[in-house]
């Protein structure tokens, strides 16, 4: 069974995707966003400086893609960090007699 993931979780995935900057559709696809969400989750990590919005000049043509910004990485490592800690909170929950 899958579980749905919490707004945390969207954002992390986003930044990862956007690591080496990448339009929205390609984000949109590779982390399963509607095309509302996507706006929502772009809009609002732009705004907090999470991401930022580079005009690249691509097949001739003007284009807007998204990159994680140093902001967005520290946020993504300090998920995982929190992420190590919860698993090894659960494990030792499970492991109690």
């Amino acid at each position: 069974m899958e579980k749905r993931r919490d707004r945390h979780e969207i954002f992390a995935e986003i930044l990862t995707i956007a690591i080496g900057g990448v339009i929205k559709t390609h984000i949109m696809y590779r982390a399963k966003l509607s095309y509302y969400q996507i706006n929502e989750y772009l809009s609002l990590l732009v705004d907090k400086g999470f991401l930022e919005n580079i005009n690249v000049l691509r097949m001739g043509q003007r284009t807007k893609i998204y990159k994680t910004t140093q902001k967005g990485l520290e946020f993504t490592e300090s998920l995982k960090v929190v992420d190590r800690l919860w698993a090894k909170e659960n494990e030792s929950i499970s492991e109690s007699p």
